[in-house]
């Protein structure tokens, strides 16, 4: 599945012009593969992971007393996951933005089940940054995953917590195993913004040591990412925040606390896409700067040499004059002394702006 790069900043939606609300249509990059559908069904004493070849078989799941963690990898195949939102009785307009694969981040409250849709992004190949759509449904006993991909996410860790039963997520119930994905999504910004960081700093020494015009191509595709990451983690916050502030049977008083800590780290991440965007606009203004220096020397030493050969000009153009009576002309050592006359002065211009700094 080809995911999407940071520096394409938005989507065409003109296959859903003019259709009514609720209408699913999927709006992102066409593929064919099959959907996947991954179970997990766990209490503290029990662990159950499957593999799931068809939506019927999810309904046995949505009344088990047991918290059941079903994720699914591709929202493209529109009847499956229709099928699966009449399974779990999700809301039309809720299947409508899980299929349009460009929302803005955001939290809203269905009564039986909350709806949070945000942007889990990955560093690919070369240090580029891919995003994708991740929407989470979470209920009573039960959390839906919808990634508009097939490559992998970030949620291993959380995986082998489950497995391996440590720390308390099994012990708690769906409202913090949302949690616990939308922290791994979270945690994964700092390693994106630490490769932002190393590319930071090698523009930096580029710039300082032999800036190019490749340079400030460089500075401007990594302003038009931060500006992306900035839109994408930016509505987050508020998401985040009002999912603390739910006054909902969901959330239980044990989960508030740490939907405050993952608040603290949006925050985090947002004043650091700041600084980084800071940076960039300062190292842009650098840039600009070094090139005009350098043109400005440049220029200098292009003074300084026509400075120079200003008197010699002046006094071959003297010479240069077809009088016939000019006395030097006649004399036996009137060209050598002349020679060495332009030399001088040349010679004295040159050592006298070398003094003041000017070459």
């Amino acid at each position: 599945m080809k995911k999407t790069a940071l520096p394409r900043l938005s989507r065409k939606r003109t296959t859903k012009s003019g259709l009514p609300s609720g209408t699913l249509v999927y709006t992102g990059e066409r593929k064919d593969e099959q959907i996947i559908i991954h179970v997990i069904d766990f209490d503290e004493a029990t662990f159950v992971e499957t593999e799931l070849t068809s939506v019927e078989a999810c309904i046995p799941y949505k009344n088990k007393p047991t918290v059941t963690w079903i994720n699914v990898d591709g929202v493209h195949n529109v009847p499956m996951l229709e099928k699966l939102g009449d399974c779990f009785a999700l809301h039309r307009l809720v299947m409508e933005d899980i299929t349009n694969t460009d929302q803005r981040p955001k939290t809203e409250d269905y009564g039986d089940y909350l709806y949070i849709v945000l942007k889990m992004l990955s560093a690919g190949k070369a240090e580029e940054i891919v995003t994708e759509q991740l929407s989470i449904i979470a209920g009573p006993n039960f959390v839906l995953s919808f990634q508009d991909g097939q490559e992998g996410d970030v949620f291993s860790l959380i995986r082998d917590r489950l497995r391996n039963n440590k720390g308390r997520i099994r012990k708690m119930g769906a409202d913090y195993l949302a949690y616990s994905l939308l922290d791994a999504v979270v945690d994964n910004y700092f390693v994106i913004l630490e490769t932002f960081g190393n590319r930071i700093e090698q523009l930096e020494t580029e710039l300082i040591e032999s800036p190019t015009p490749g340079t400030v191509q460089k500075i401007y595709q990594l302003k038009r990412e931060l500006i992306f990451l900035h839109n994408a983690v930016w509505p987050l916050r508020e998401a985040v925040s009002s999912l603390g502030k739910l006054e909902s049977p969901l959330i239980r008083e044990a989960t508030v606390p740490y939907l405050r800590d993952l608040y603290d780290h949006v925050v985090n991440v947002i004043d650091s896409v700041d600084i980084y965007r800071e940076m960039i606009t300062g190292m842009l203004d650098m840039y600009l700067s070094s090139v005009s220096n350098r043109l400005n020397e440049v220029m200098k030493v292009l003074t300084a040499i026509s400075l120079i050969f200003m008197p010699l000009t002046f006094i071959v153009g003297l010479y240069g004059m077809n009088f016939k009576y000019m006395p030097e002309l006649n004399w036996q050592y009137g060209y050598p002394v002349v020679l060495f006359a332009m030399l001088g002065i040349g010679m004295s211009m040159f050592f006298y702006f070398k003094r003041k700094k000017w070459l």
